[in-house]
């Protein structure tokens, strides 16, 4: 049975009208309730990453900015979230979140947090409604603690996983794939382990023929001990900042594809929500809340 990891720290008091649907959160807690797809005792606060874990991916002087709120103009504009303290704690939270969910994956088999997947986050700057990479955060955990010996990202938002794969890009430990939207942000793309970059307008077909091909051939190259999900459904058709055309049940089989093989194989996942800005928040929080329902069909 999955955990889910939530907190009040997730949600932000944002300009109306802002791009990041910070909504999301709250209203994915509550479907998944209200269809009965989860119940209360699913639900736990994941509490508050410590520095420690803090700086064993991020660079001091970057994150005592961002706890001390000395970014700058310019850092402010690249990240797309004003700075505050909230935002601080939303990003410990959400970290933290990610960091339990892969504990409770070791242990349950599959860990789930209803936030994260904040891959624009490299070591020493955010970008992208980033602040603090909390996959690199965990994985790195796991390295630290000998928990894990052989870590596999799956990356499967729309945008390229960037900051993820700058940040494990001389770590041997840590495979980076990233499967995304080539002509889309981020401009300038970073180095992944893997890289696939879809043409524009990709359907479900031709991407989950991809992401088949792709998938069960890399597990068995690399033989992760564990893997993280970025379950972004910016990838939908129906996405303003994305530029793939999957429909609701593609994306609900790309999440069938995912975590299947890791049941199939005994492979603790821990999976982060990633992006998603379709202009029907129903739309955003369906497609979330498919993912949670696979995790729950597959791992009841």
């Amino acid at each position: 049975m999955p955990c889910l990891a939530t907190s009040d720290h997730y949600t932000l008091d944002l300009p109306a009208g802002h791009r990041f649907p910070i909504a999301k959160y709250v209203l994915i807690r509550e479907q998944l309730l209200w269809q009965g797809i989860a119940a209360p005792e699913d639900f736990y606060e994941p509490g508050l990453c410590s520095e420690e874990d803090i700086l064993r991916v991020h660079t001091a002087n970057y994150w005592h900015r961002v706890r001390d709120l000395q970014l700058t103009d310019r850092e402010v504009r690249n990240l797309g979230l004003p700075q505050s303290p909230q935002l601080v704690r939303r990003s410990l939270s959400s970290s933290a979140g990610t960091l339990q969910s892969a504990l409770r994956a070791l242990r349950n088999g599959i860990g789930m947090n209803l936030a994260g997947g904040t891959h624009h986050a490299f070591a020493d700057r955010g970008e992208g409604f980033c602040v603090l990479n909390d996959q690199a955060i965990a994985a790195a955990h796991l390295l630290a603690h000998e928990l894990a010996n052989q870590i596999l990202i799956v990356d499967l938002d729309v945008h390229q996983g960037d900051g993820t794969a700058a940040i494990f890009r001389d770590e041997p430990r840590v495979f980076t794939f990233s499967m995304h939207a080539g002509a889309n942000y981020p401009l300038r793309k970073e180095q992944s382990d893997l890289d696939i970059a879809l043409a524009l307008g990709t359907g479900d077909a031709e991407y989950l023929a991809q992401l088949r091909d792709t998938l069960e051939p890399l597990v068995n190259r690399v033989k992760p001990d564990f893997i993280f999900y970025q379950a972004g459904v910016d990838v939908l058709a129906t996405d303003k900042l994305g530029k793939l055309s999957l429909t609701p049940t593609g994306c609900r089989q790309r999440d069938e594809l995912v975590l299947g093989l890791c049941h199939a194989r005994g492979l603790p996942v821990a999976v982060s929500m990633g992006g998603g800005y379709s202009e029907r928040l129903a739309d955003i929080v369906d497609a979330h809340c498919n993912t949670f329902r696979v995790a729950f069909e597959l791992w009841p």
